[in-house]
């Protein structure tokens, strides 16, 4: 993985975890918070939609984490209150 790939993966990662905290919350995590929600929301994005976007370059991966960032930030909003 090359340093514009990594950069390139953490910022569509914080895009994605900030647009869902927006959806989620009506707020962000932070920087550092957006970015690891984006990230583990990409993994589950990409489980649940199996790649159909990946062929759709930044909009696509984009679209793919937001999904699963937001799956994730409803999960954890379950368990939270029980």
């Amino acid at each position: 993985m090359s340093i514009t790939s990594l950069i390139l993966w953490l910022v569509i990662g914080a895009l994605a975890g900030w647009l869902a905290g927006k959806v989620m919350k009506g707020r962000g995590f932070g920087l550092f918070g957006n970015i690891v929600v984006g990230i583990v929301g990409s993994v589950i994005g990409g489980y649940l939609l199996g790649g159909f976007l990946s062929s759709a370059g930044f909009l696509g991966s984009l679209i793919t984490s937001f999904v699963g960032a937001v799956v994730l930030i409803f999960v954890v909003g379950l368990i939270a209150r029980k």
